[in-house]
């Protein structure tokens, strides 16, 4: 009996390492087919602002040997310098996840006026909706509660949301950005748009770092797929929530909930206090 038990005892440990083998067989494959997709892609966001800026100054140095018209030199300009932008913005994104994903990030938090950082995003995007031909609008009220946050950052995340907004609603649509006062002293900003949105799984994706809904080389839209999960983390490091609801082919509502800094200020000893900066950890 012995005998038969420790066979059998053996029996199912030889099954549970085949087990174990095969899910981390099909981890390891999933990570590499992850990891080799955003490196090309990665390769692409980069190569292409890059080429942009090579190609462009190049003719500019050799203005002397080929006149060229002073209204295709600003033209040329323009272009390196919407480039350069570009290749910034995404270096600066895979630094910010870096952090986030490293387990620690600073905010550097004080009394901030929420409705003006939104003004300032709203019209930085007014006419590249204009160009794409969709209509913005704001109900911003002058009435909204100060919180305690880092300017900087949130400044990013509107601007992240917002860029989505824009990016992926088609000619003739609309976005509208709204904000309103919470009972408890805290504000909700809501940024909703009638674009291509997204279905459950596509949001799964979308939300994972690096994750994007269109992985392929010819994908209709450019981006890095960092926009929505840095966004995600610099909220929750304000002690905030962003939820999304999103329906393919109608549209997505983004709500950014902020809590009142009277809340901010009393949740604070949780953290790790630097002055005016905390260091918040993953675990937060």
């Amino acid at each position: 009996m012995s005998e038969y038990s420790a066979l059998l005892g053996d029996a199912v440990l030889r099954h549970r390492t085949r087990i174990a083998e095969h899910s981390a067989r099909i981890e390891s494959e999933l990570a590499n087919r992850v990891k080799s997709e955003f490196i090309a892609n990665m390769s692409h966001e980069l190569r292409t602002p890059l080429n942009t800026i090579i190609g462009f100054s190049k003719i500019l140095v050799e203005h002397d040997k080929r006149r060229i018209p002073q209204h295709e030199i600003v033209e040329y300009a323009q272009l390196i310098n919407d480039s350069a932008g570009h290749l910034l913005s995404v270096i600066n994104d895979i630094l910010d996840i870096s952090k986030i994903q490293s387990g620690k990030f600073t905010i550097d938090t004080r009394e901030i006026n929420v409705d003006e950082i939104l003004r300032y995003c709203v019209a930085s995007f007014q006419k590249a909706a204009e160009d794409a031909r969709i209509k913005l609008t704001t109900d911003i009220p002058n009435t909204l509660p100060p919180v305690r946050g880092d300017a900087s950052k949130l400044k990013q995340t509107f601007t992240n949301l917002l860029s989505n907004a824009v990016k992926f609603t088609p000619p003739g649509g609309q976005a509208m950005v709204t904000a309103m006062a919470t009972t408890d002293g805290g504000l909700v900003v809501e940024i909703k748009d009638n674009g291509v949105g997204m279905s459950e799984q596509e949001l799964e994706v979308a939300m994972t770092p690096f994750g994007q809904v269109d992985g392929s080389r010819t994908r209709w839209r450019e981006g890095a797929g960092l926009g929505l999960p840095i966004a995600r983390s610099l909220i929750d490091l304000h002690g905030g929530r962003m939820n999304i609801d999103s329906q393919k082919g109608k549209g997505t509502t983004v709500s950014v909930l902020l809590p009142s800094r009277h809340q901010v200020s009393a949740s604070r000893g949780r953290d790790m206090v630097l002055g005016e900066e905390f260091v918040a950890t993953a675990s937060d």
